[in-house]
């Protein structure tokens, strides 16, 4: 019987890890599972373990505006893996700080 602290929801949303300790970085990736204690997602990058980290996860992303969750946390754990898309890990971090963004999404040019 699983007995996590707080409920998990399996949903794929895109992430993007933006920096890593104090070393700004651009990973794309995707969510497996988030709750409010933490996100599992997947990288083509490898992590050190207990090391700081901040993400976005990108909630909305319609015509007009972009709907993100930036968070602060630590990596907790990478199991390693290899799927369909060509990523390598997958990452489990903590979600210890969050704040809500929203963003106007740039016109396109035909």
């Amino acid at each position: 019987m699983e007995q996590r602290r707080t409920k998990r929801f399996r949903i794929k949303l895109p992430v993007e890890i933006v920096q890593l300790g104090g070393k700004r970085v651009s990973r794309p990736g995707h969510t497996f599972d988030i709750s409010s204690g933490g996100v599992c997602f997947s990288s083509n990058r490898d992590f050190e373990v207990g090391g700081r980290i901040e993400y976005l996860v990108t909630l909305s992303q319609a015509p007009d505006a972009r709907v993100q969750i930036r968070c602060l946390g630590r990596v907790l754990r990478i199991v390693r893996l290899t799927d369909q898309a060509g990523f390598t890990c997958q990452v489990v971090a903590s979600l210890d700080r969050y704040q809500f963004t929203r963003s106007a999404v740039p016109a396109t040019a035909n």
